[in-house]
């Protein structure tokens, strides 16, 4: 951007395990039960893409979008269950604080997910100028609708000897910059029923109140549906007279609709960078509906169009995300594309994008796809993605070829690493049921190359291990740390090392090589 180009507000909606067929543009709508015209309108007026690749659960995917890097070198690559200080260390620089200090007011209404502490871990700490928010994930909901769940304190005698072990509902907190977290509800039922209409309407109010200061804004919507359990807005319960899913597809379609219409009213609408996503693929939890609407939910299966699989996997269906960009006149209008996006990708483009600054004292891996995901371009530039599930390079995508280095066939079945390598074409073959290993075994070369590169940045910037406390700072050459190591197949890539230089790399296993003759 030149200094005489105006910044672009930026709204990014990312919705909660919505598959990448749920939506009429991505073959869903009708099919699912409830049209979407208003999702299917934006997509026609910007850029859908088909092969915007995502990290494997919910953690991984918001650290992925909000710092730039895969989440394995920032300790975010699991999902925290067991307390502790999870999520980002403060040391990592999101894209709302880069943002800040060029100018942006920051907001953001929704999912979290990146740290249980309201006053060291929380968006407002890493960089929103205000926030309200759930600290973890909608499955807690479910335990306010237990009669048997023992709010309070547990022990776990023997082995955790008098431990009193909190087991409390999660609060829903709110904080502006400057103030002290407020505890503003309890995430039980109905507070899930009202949540993403509140998120709506504060965004609304923020890009009201951000235009009037004359300031640009970010506004990041990590909205909470359709994650179980999916129970919709009382507005739109019953609505469709096809279960509580078409009813919750019809808040989506509905809830974007009054984002995308406040822009038109404020005249923003031209000036704004519409991003609108998913965190990663749908839930496959399913669960016959007994009745309609359901207090539970009804069917929570999510449906990903021709991919096979489920979230927490490394098959397609897991990995890809739809995805819409609207800027007027910039992107074309009515692109379609499949070329390899990933989702650290809009770290990058959008703070070049806006004039910002993209931290250079780490590893960041999201490219600058301005050309193409904000303008005419027709290829992306990028050639991999790494399939990562917790610590294991569980698979590698190299332009239409992807290789499995484990099985793992859903979201709930175990993973074991395969011998050799499975190959599949993922246009021949987009179920990757069918694998095409020695005939085309040379694509595991530049396949080898990319996680050779990968492996090599991670020893000379070694991972943030899970669960560090902060303050948190890198390690200095020489400097011997434990860190944790990085499955790759059969091979087990430590990255506990003394590196006396940056420029000493010791060898580097893929993890492609074949066993057999």
């Amino acid at each position: 951007m030149t200094s005489k180009q105006k910044q672009p507000n930026i709204v990014f909606f990312l919705w909660d395990n919505l598959g990448w067929g749920e939506v009429g543009c991505y073959g869903g709508g009708l099919l699912r039960g409830a049209p979407t015209p208003r999702i299917d309108a934006l997509a026609a007026q910007g850029s859908r893409l088909l092969n915007f690749n995502v990290e494997a659960q919910c953690t991984p995917s918001r650290s992925a979008i909000l710092t730039g890097r895969h989440p394995i070198r920032s300790g975010t690559h699991t999902i925290p269950i067991t307390g502790g200080p999870e999520g980002l260390t403060r040391w990592e620089v999101s894209i709302a604080q880069a943002l800040a200090d060029s100018g942006y007011a920051t907001g953001m209404w929704g999912k979290w997910h990146l740290g249980s502490d309201p006053e060291q871990r929380s968006p407002v700490d890493f960089g929103f100028d205000e926030a309200v928010w759930c600290p973890r994930t909608a499955d807690e909901v479910m335990w306010t609708m237990q009669s048997y769940f023992p709010e309070g304190t547990v022990t776990s005698a023997p082995y955790a000897g008098k431990t009193q072990i909190p087991l409390e509902l999660q609060p829903i907190y709110s904080k502006k910059k400057g103030s002290k977290a407020e505890v503003i509800a309890t995430f039980d039922a109905k507070f899930r029923t009202d949540f993403d209409r509140k998120i709506t309407d504060w965004a609304i109010d923020f890009m009201r109140r951000s235009k009037q200061a004359g300031k640009p804004f970010y506004l990041y919507l990590p909205y909470t549906q359709p994650h179980i359990p999916p129970i919709p807005d009382p507005e739109f319960a019953g609505k469709t007279k096809r279960g509580n899913w078409a009813d919750v597809l019809t808040q989506i379609d509905a809830f974007t609709g009054k984002i995308l219409d406040k822009l038109d009213e404020l005249g923003l609408t031209k000036d704004t960078i519409v991003v609108w996503t998913s965190d990663n693929g749908g839930d496959s939890t399913y669960r016959t509906p007994a009745m309609d609407p359901d207090p539970l939910g009804g069917q929570w299966n999510g449906f990903s169009g021709p991919w096979r699989g489920g979230i927490a996997t490394s098959l397609e269906s897991s990995n890809r995300a739809p995805c819409i960009i609207r800027w007027p006149g910039k992107v074309s209008a009515g692109k379609v594309s499949n070329e390899l996006v990933h989702e650290v990708d809009t770290f990058t483009t959008l703070l070049l994008a806006a004039g910002a600054k993209v931290p250079a004292d780490r590893r960041i891996d999201g490219m600058d796809m301005r050309d193409f995901l904000l303008g005419d371009a027709e290829e992306s530039g990028r050639d991999t993605v790494l399939c990562l599930q917790g610590n294991r390079l569980q698979a590698v995508k190299w332009r239409q070829w992807k290789a499995h280095l484990f099985q793992q066939e859903d979201t709930f079945s175990t993973w074991s690493p395969y011998n050799v390598p499975h190959i599949h074409n993922l246009e021949w073959d987009p179920r990757e049921e069918h694998e095409v290993t020695f005939p085309h075994g040379w694509v595991l070369h530049p396949m080898a190359a990319a996680v050779t590169g990968f492996l090599k940045s991670l020893v000379l910037e070694p991972p943030i291990k899970t669960g560090t406390p902060d303050p948190y700072l890198p390690p200095k050459p020489g400097e011997l740390r434990l860190e944790e190591h990085l499955q790759i197949g059969v091979i087990t890539q430590f990255l506990q090392m003394l590196v006396k230089t940056h420029d000493a790399v010791p060898r580097i296993d893929t993890g492609l090589d074949t066993q057999g003759g």
